[in-house]
């Protein structure tokens, strides 16, 4: 058995799990991890963080990134090419040989896929070769991020929409981060069994800020009234759209601010947007920010507007709700899972600029009275998000699953030799199936 160095809490729970025999060894599968800056690698880092502080053991693997730390316990960087495309992601080159002595030291019980390509396909191997259980998050609209491949056409969004159904479906249990999200996947044809499990936010966390600070530090007036997002700079975010507005709100509102938090290639056109408005002086973009300088700048907002349509739940606006931060976003899947009218910010039906604006300058009016209860209720918002909550979910998931199966055991070379040859034959049949779907225009289960 592993030995741990670890704080007397960490001993405690691992004492604990012993005693229940409860202990689970998981291999998480990713294409993005620390310090890449997005949702999924947030949230695969959250919840191996949590489970390790609970005592599992969590072995994760992942591409290289620049700026990775030289020395990660239990943490398998595999090599990748960076930047794919001008993006800020990492394609990772598959190499399964790397892997294979680390994973037969580590002996997985369960692997926990996060992507339906590159290493979420090793992961479907993983999971045949130690015969355990395969879950998988959906944790991105694939199709909306097909604008990164320089090929634009209907027939690779189908493609993609179809490679993910199918994925899906090779899977033991497929875990959606919110209820729209599990409606679409059944809509698309996925048979797997489905569970909503939200990707948890540490909600203390984002309790107590600093807002003063952060304005200090990037010239914000005391008196502005701060619009602010949080996330990447990237066109799925739809943050031309938000900037023109917001642009719109700080014709009306001379004391507005937008405070953008993050970093990527739409920053150019948000500054543009902002220039060609003549308010370049109500602009503020920090770049990425992370630790309390990122819990700061949620607490230097009075509102936080978001404009993304491609979410599968938007952990942001979770975060964002924590810090007490009501929200104005357009609707889409997800984001209209947490978003309520009137009680924690408004959700927009139409992308359309004008009631868009109009929803900030409405909450800008509200006395002080009303703006303490919008508070208060996004606040109780984020609570439902706990990262305790989330994280014990998908552990009791995990534990049925294992009880359902009989888990990782010595097989014959036969039964291993086919259980591999079966998994090949599973991912080579749905990349088939999705290409000739897409070439001949047949459209997936869900229509869409």
């Amino acid at each position: 058995m592993k030995q741990y160095v670890a704080t007397p809490s960490r001993f405690v729970n691992r004492w604990n799990l012993w005693v229940a025999d409860v202990i689970m060894r998981i291999v998480m599968m990713t294409n993005t991890y620390l310090p890449h800056v997005g949702g999924v690698a947030r949230s695969v880092a959250l919840y191996t963080q949590h489970m390790r502080a609970l005592g599992h053991d969590v072995l994760v693997v992942a591409p290289r990134f620049e700026g990775a730390p030289k020395h990660e316990p239990d943490v398998v960087r595999l090599p990748a090419v960076q930047h794919f495309n001008g993006s800020d992601f990492a394609v990772v080159v598959p190499v399964p040989v790397f892997l294979r002595s680390r994973l037969h030291q580590f002996r997985p019980q369960l692997v926990h896929s996060h992507h339906p390509f590159l290493l979420g396909n090793s992961a479907v191997r993983v999971a045949a070769a130690f015969h355990v259980p395969l879950v998988f998050t959906h944790h991105t609209m694939y199709e909306d991020y097909t604008h990164y491949v320089p090929v634009h056409a209907s027939a690779l969004r189908q493609f993609v929409i179809d490679l993910s159904v199918g994925y899906a479906n090779l899977c033991d249990q497929v875990i959606a981060p919110s209820k729209s999200i599990e409606r679409v996947l059944r809509q698309r044809g996925v048979e797997t069994p489905i569970e909503s499990i939200p990707t948890g936010v540490e909600v203390d966390r984002y309790a107590d800020g600093a807002g003063d600070q952060i304005r200090r530090r990037f010239g914000v007036p005391d008196a502005a009234f701060v619009v602010g997002y949080v996330g990447r700079l990237a066109p799925e975010k739809n943050l031309a759209f938000l900037s023109q507005a917001v642009v719109r709100f700080c014709a009306v509102h001379n004391n507005a601010v937008f405070l953008v938090v993050g970093r990527g290639p739409e920053q150019a056109r948000i500054e543009a947007v902002f220039d060609k408005h003549n308010v370049r002086d109500r602009l503020r973009c920090t770049g990425a920010l992370e630790g309390q300088d990122l819990v700061d700048a949620y607490h230097a907002m009075d509102l936080f507007a978001f404009a993304s349509r491609t979410e599968t739940q938007g952990m942001v606006i979770a975060e964002a709700m924590a810090a007490s931060t009501p929200v104005v976003a357009l609707d889409g899947s997800g984001v209209r899972d947490i978003v309520r009218n009137d009680e924690n910010g408004w959700l927009l039906k139409t992308e359309d600029t004008a009631p868009f604006s109009e929803a900030l300058e409405r909450f800008a009016r509200l006395d002080q009275s009303a703006r303490r209860s919008m508070c208060r209720h996004a606040r109780q918002t984020a609570d439902e998000y706990s990262m305790e909550k989330c994280c014990k979910r998908v552990l009791d998931l995990y534990q049925r699953l294992l009880g359902e199966t009989p888990g990782s055991r010595d097989e014959d070379p036969w039964t291993v030799a086919m259980e591999r040859i079966k998994a090949e034959w599973d991912l080579l049949s749905n990349l088939a199936g999705s290409i000739r779907r897409a070439v001949s225009g047949e459209p997936d289960a869900g229509g869409t």
